[in-house]
């Protein structure tokens, strides 16, 4: 009952009483008579019918009819490594109920998208609503396998074929990735293949059934020696109108101009995205009812030589490869190469996609691209960059859309608010000055701020996901602790879900080391935050030469004296 006064129906508060509240859900339920209920928690539909119950408001409808369903309990599963929880799904009878909560599409795709897939897929909205990306393509794929009459198996069960060592050691492999060159680099340009995996699968046929077919004697797949079968494959079948349904949604973007049809068309196009990301690793997959490892490893050995004929062909042409990660490459000018001598990045892409099949997108240019080294490891790091767009505005605060970044913590959802904005205001000194002393200066004014209690606790909270209960991590960290903390307060998270935490006292022992998001929150511990603003700003200045040791020197006092001091 204590959640329901703080219930919104399109964002206004609908009651201060639990009676209000449930009178008010009820009248404008019954007002609009909506075909679909979109509720940010199921849990709220048991919650309302057992306060309709305690204060005899009956009949209570959140359906065309009397009463609720539970379809499944709160669960918690693991997936790729990640443990996950989801949490109770509900139907009412005569509507469609969605819950952001428990739903990817809904959350990704919004609405609009969960329609164009249901067209697309033949899946009931509801059930398309708590749905998996494999579960939706599974789906895609059963409609066209019986479109050709073909039997859809009950269970996956097509064995590996026998491949020798030396086979499996060529293709058991996955992209190419070219680390990158540690440091800031100006006039930099990047370049993607338009979703490289859907469209190998589509431009060379690759599918569970015709790969290593067993009826052509080819060695299409390179390096490999697979053989393609000459027969059109079913997966490009079914990947084929995504891809280009998804272009044209794309086309129609750059076109309108109602804010309200973009947003639509954007729904869209994210849900299709989605699909078309993950098909290439369902391939993979061992219970995909249609998946093959060998159309996998077909799929990334034809990748793997695409991006290496870019990076060939962008050479030739007077640029430098600076890094390139399986469908996205990075390139500034050769310094050896006079300009009138460098050919067009647009016409060296036009050439590479007409050479494979693909199209190579100039994605757009960068005034500068910091990328960072490994942390504890030598090398460049594959995922960790940031880079100020040529020609966009930086707005006022932040970075915005100015600057593209991966991998650093301002991208992490577990990063303190007030972190993040440090760390794009280090970010955006260094576009200004390009000056590791400068950098360092403004880190020092955003601790002094944290030193003298003048940051507002709320932005200091730490989420995170918890992957087991309290009882079961074996080191006592702050995370644990809060675990602990909200299990005391008799709110034990279950694993997969998240814990919202601030540190007050690292040093403390138990349940004293953390407060919890939705408690009194009024100090915190300076130099954990302290300590967790340093490992950010690493990030920043890692690309300029400094490593965490020496930025923590800097902005204690200490000084490093020079040789010549002592003569």
């Amino acid at each position: 009952m204590e959640a329901l006064p703080q219930l919104t129906v399109d964002g206004e508060s609908v009651g201060s009483t639990p009676r209000e509240v449930v009178e008010a859900v009820a009248g404008r339920v019954a007002s609009v008579d909506p075909d679909v209920l979109v509720v940010d928690t199921a849990d709220v539909v048991p919650l309302l019918f057992e306060a309709a119950g305690e204060y005899g408001l009956r009949p209570f409808e959140l359906g065309r009819e009397p009463g609720y369903t539970q379809l499944a309990s709160a669960s918690t599963y693991t997936s790729y490594g990640n443990v996950g929880h989801s949490p109770a799904r509900y139907s009412v009878p005569g509507r469609v109920l969605l819950d952001r909560s428990n739903s990817f599409f809904v959350h990704e795709a919004g609405l609009e998208g969960c329609l164009d897939l249901v067209e697309r897929a033949g899946l009931p909205l509801q059930e398309l609503g708590w749905a998996s990306i494999g579960r939706v393509l599974t789906a895609m794929q059963i409609r066209e396998a019986r479109s050709r009459g073909v039997l859809v198996p009950w269970r996956a069960w097509r064995p590996e074929f026998f491949r020798s060592a030396a086979t499996l050691d060529t293709a058991d492999r996955g992209g190419t990735t070219l680390a990158p060159e540690v440091g800031v680099h100006e006039d930099v340009h990047e370049l993607d293949f338009s979703s490289l995996y859907p469209n190998v699968i589509r431009e060379y046929n690759v599918s569970p059934e015709t790969v290593r077919c067993g009826c052509c004697d080819n060695d299409a797949v390179p390096n490999v020696g697979y053989s393609i079968c000459e027969r059109d494959g079913y997966l490009p079948a079914v990947l084929g109108p995504l891809i280009d349904g998804r272009e044209a949604i794309k086309r129609r973007i750059r076109e309108a101009d109602d804010p309200a049809e973009i947003e639509a068309l954007e729904s869209r196009s994210a849900a299709i995205k989605w699909i078309l990301v993950s098909c290439f690793g369902y391939q993979g997959f061992s219970n995909a009812k249609y998946g093959r490892i060998e159309c996998h490893e077909a799929i990334n050995a034809f990748a793997r030589e695409i991006l290496l004929d870019a990076k060939e062909a962008l050479e030739g042409g007077g640029w430098r490869v600076l890094h390139g990660i399986v469908d996205s490459i990075w390139v500034t000018p050769a310094p050896d190469v006079a300009d009138g001598e460098r050919r067009e990045l647009v016409e060296i892409a036009r050439e590479v996609s007409s050479e494979v099949g693909i199209e190579l997108e100039y994605e757009g240019a960068f005034e500068w691209v910091a990328f960072c080294p490994r942390r504890g490891g030598d090398g460049g790091a594959l995922t960790r960059y940031f880079g100020r767009r040529h020609g966009v505005e930086l707005p006022d605060q932040g970075v915005g859309e100015a600057v593209k970044t991966r991998g650093i913590e301002c991208r992490q959802d577990d990063t303190p608010a007030w972190i993040s904005r440090l760390q794009e205001a280090l970010i955006r000194t260094v576009d200004r000055t390009h000056d590791v002393e400068a950098v360092v200066g403004e880190l020092r004014r955003w601790l002094g701020r944290l030193e003298d209690g003048e940051v507002d606790p709320v932005e200091l909270l730490v989420t995170q996901r918890v992957s087991k209960r309290a009882e079961q991590y074996r080191y006592e960290t702050v995370t644990v602790a809060a675990l602990k903390r909200a299990k005391w307060k008799d709110r034990a998270l279950e694993p997969g879900q998240r814990v919202e935490y601030l540190v007050v006292d690292d040093e403390a022992t138990g349940l004293g080391r953390v407060r919890l998001g939705d408690e009194s929150l009024e100090r915190y511990d300076v130099e954990w935050y302290r300590r967790e603003a340093i490992r950010a700003a690493e990030s920043v200045v890692s690309p300029l030469g400094w490593d965490r040791e020496r930025l923590h020197r800097a902005v204690s006092g200490v000084v490093e004296p020079s040789l010549g001091e002592f003569r």
